[in-house]
């Protein structure tokens, strides 16, 4: 039962921000929507003192004094523009026609969606419209007189402002809900409705009354969590923010909401609004999926992204309305000038007035921690570091539906500049390419089962049953993702797992798969490169940026024309992002029919397309458990899992004794010098595991598994650990150094040289 007194104080509550909405009724000033007074001066002041901005606004005057001569409505936002810069009538005159012109003209139909059932009367043109017009009139508003305000406004009320504001927000007319139509589009027709009803508040009461419905209704945009019944995801991720549907899409759809809350603002300086704390992790979103380079700047392209496309409009916006960072400037800074000029640029109203002071751009590496993972809707990103051409390993096992590919448990590796293991991109959506193969599992780096994978009908009807990333630990040179795919893949698999345990330079993979019945397996690689192909590794080199893919289990790879019962591989021609012509991936086979599956694949990420010494790896097995050695010339790792921790043993132990150890870890990793005793490792890593120990002592004992990474650094023991709400376990170390647990200090009680560890998640 909701608690009384929680209902009243946000009955109250809401009761107030009504009251506070009412008491913006005033009339409003003209210009103010966007193109303000003291950004107007600001303006001014930088074209006499920065060459960029002279250069820009030349530009801007230039465009202008051609679109004098077009009747284009959407050149009306840099008409407006240089009309508030310069109060040359000219410009005036031009917009007051055009906006005669919309307000005697015709109703707006697009053909298509008016005869949808119900109809549509309302649509993405229409909004972009509606934005253009706004700002003429907020411009010309002192031009007009009162009489020609009230007739382009009754006009332009009645053929664009209520059909936009009664499809998507108000009145007995709305058709479309959150669950429906709630993600990039809502915003888009919304929030540009609004603001063209902002612009024209002091001409029309119901104008007022549709914008503050809209301002009202924005903050349930971002919080909406969901459908179950209508497969709808959350549009943002409750804990970390970030939109689901892409980065290009996440611009798109927040860049238009706050561009009318900005306006909001501006236009009424004092009204105090809802907090959307969403807003506030924006910035945190586009950094984690940035990956800076020093010839390109990048973002993950999961969905139907670009992978060149920023979240700058957006981010411009944000620090305009008071959510200025660090992360922000960090994030424009290591933008090209092409991108900058694709997204608000200088030579565009909104970026010449809303640019940040150039001065502000030494901010330093953002002051975030390397890893991100993102619950709600199934996307994880891991790097090694914050500088350039670094390397990110970027996951994703979430919903399938709309802009969201079907690619439960892909990933994308960046290395040393390009995205050298990568998604295959999109393109235009009436192209059949994009149905029959960008939006599809073979765009992408996943595991097939008999020539299939997701359903294609979840482009239309979505994945009821979600994918989901469960665990993510970063202990720096250790890190590990697991991903659960097997709900969009159901109809395949009852069990459809992949791990990703990178630890220095080597990413393996780790799939354990179980299907409905015996048939063949087959992984999918998309190579950012050029392949060569070694007996049966592939390396993909382009520039200096290479990496070696080494299937180790669950047998070796054999060329396509070989007699062996063993895995083989062929390459596939398919179109390239964009449809740029075409490209070569490769799948890898297994011909044998099974309906169970662990495998391991290992990707070694060269230094450089030159180095020659690599990683040596060793495939070593016994009883009830497979795995790797792997030797360079400081360290050797030991990799086990653990084949009875798969799910087989319903209600018994899964404990295998591999080199002398005793573990029901499904996964153990132990790293240690050359020559020494295994025992006195420093780097440890163990996946859902409850034990570890050998000659009658333990190394680690809880009472449930748990993931761990135990590193034994000079000043500090460093521990990542996640697995269950309230954790106490013991671990042996070699010394009493201080302790962290999850990044936080932490006093230990310590016996005999196992500390123990009580621990809380928040």
């Amino acid at each position: 039962m909701r608690n009384p007194i929680y209902h009243v104080k946000h009955l109250a509550i809401a009761i107030l921000m009504g009251l506070n909405i009412t008491a913006t009724a005033q009339q409003i000033n003209h210009p103010s929507l966007l193109f303000t007074a003291d950004r107007i001066m600001s303006a001014k002041q930088r074209i006499e003192s920065e060459p960029p901005f002279a250069q820009a606004w030349e530009q801007i005057k230039k465009g202008a004094e051609t679109e004098l001569g077009s009747d284009n409505l959407h050149s009306m936002e840099r008409l407006a523009f240089v009309y508030t810069m310069t109060n040359d009538s000219r410009y005036a005159r031009k917009i007051k026609k055009l906006l005669f012109s919309i307000a005697n003209g015709e109703p707006w139909t697009d053909h298509e969606q008016f005869t949808r059932i119900p109809s549509w009367r309302s649509e993405l043109n229409m909004a972009h419209a509606a934005y253009q017009i706004a700002m003429g009139y907020d411009a010309i508003y002192n031009y007009l007189t009162p009489k020609e305000r009230q007739e382009i406004t009754d006009g332009i009320y009645r053929l664009i402002i209520e059909p936009l504001l009664g499809d998507w927000v108000t009145g007995t007319t709305r058709i479309h809900s959150l669950n429906s139509m709630g993600h990039n589009w809502w915003t888009v027709c919304a929030c540009n409705g609004g603001l063209l009803a902002l612009a024209m508040s002091n001409e029309s009461e119901e104008a007022r009354k549709g914008a503050e419905a809209v301002l009202e209704a924005l903050p349930e945009w971002f919080e909406f969590a969901g459908s179950e019944l209508q497969i709808r995801p959350s549009n943002f991720d409750r804990k970390a923010g970030g939109l689901y549907e892409s980065v290009t899409y996440a611009e798109f759809g927040i860049s238009n909401a706050l561009l009318f809350r900005l306006a909001w603002m501006n236009v009424h300086p004092d009204s105090e609004l809802e907090e959307i704390p969403q807003i506030n992790k924006l910035a945190n979103f586009f950094c984690h999926v940035a990956y800076p380079g020093n010839n390109d700047f990048r973002s993950v392209n999961f969905g139907d992204h670009g992978i060149y496309d920023t979240g700058k409009r957006t981010l411009l916006l944000a620090y305009a309305m008071g959510y200025e960072s660090a992360e922000i400037l960090w994030y424009l800074n290591q933008m090209s000038p092409r991108q900058h000029a694709a997204a608000y640029g200088l030579n565009t109203p909104i970026g010449f007035l809303y640019a940040i002071d150039a001065s502000e751009y030494t901010s330093p590496i953002p002051n975030l921690p390397k890893s991100q993972l993102w619950v709600d809707f199934g996307w994880a990103t891991m790097r090694n570091s914050w500088e350039k051409d670094a390397t990110l390993l970027a996951v994703k096992s979430g919903f399938s539906w709309n802009h969201a590919h079907a690619d439960a448990n892909s990933f994308i590796i960046f290395h040393n500049g390009v995205d050298i293991l990568k998604d295959a991109g999109t393109c235009n959506y009436g192209k059949p390419e994009y149905r029959d193969y960008f939006f599809q599992s073979d765009a992408h780096n996943v595991v097939k089962f008999n020539g299939q994978g997701q359903p294609h009908e979840q482009q239309d009807f979505a994945s009821t049953l979600p994918g989901y990333l469960c665990t993510m630990l970063d202990g720096d040179n250790i890190k590990y993702i697991l991903a659960n795919g097997t709900g969009p893949t159901s109809d395949l698999f009852s069990r459809n797992y992949r791990h990703f345990l990178w630890i220095d330079n080597i990413i393996y993979i780790i799939d354990d798969i179980k299907s409905h019945q015996a048939g063949h397996f087959e992984w999918l690689w998309h190579p950012g490169g050029n392949v060569k192909m070694k007996e049966m590794e592939m390396t993909i080199t382009n520039g200096n940026s290479s990496v070696v893919v080494r299937p180790l289990y669950p047998r070796t790879l054999s060329p396509v024309d070989s007699e062996r019962e063993s895995l083989y591989w062929e390459k596939i021609v398919a179109p390239k992002d964009h449809l740029e012509g075409t490209e070569e991936y490769y799948s890898f086979h297994l011909p044998s029919k099974v309906n169970k599956v662990m495998s391991m694949s290992a990707i070694i990420l060269k230094e450089s397309a030159g180095q020659g010494e690599l990683p040596v790896i060793e495939r070593r097995q016994g009883e009830n458990w497979m795995g790797v050695r792997v030797t360079s010339q400081n360290k050797i790792t030991d990799i086990y899992l653990n084949q009875l921790a798969d799910g087989r043993r319903m209600d018994q132990p899964s404990i295998i004794h591999p080199d002398g150890w005793t573990t029901d870890a499904y996964l153990l990793a132990i790293s240690y010098t050359p020559g020494s005793d295994p025992t006195q490792s420093k780097e440890i890593f163990i996946c859902h595991g409850s034990m570890l120990h050998r000659d009658n002592t333990f190394y680690l004992s809880s009472l449930s598994k748990l993931n761990v990474i135990s590193r034994q650094l000079d000043n500090v023991l460093d521990l990542q650990v996640s697995g269950q709400p309230r954790i106490n376990f013991g671990i042996r170390s070699s010394n009493t150094t201080p302790v962290k647990v999850n990044n936080r200090d932490f006093t230990p009680t310590i016996t005999d040289g196992l500390i123990k560890i009580k621990y809380k998640e928040d």
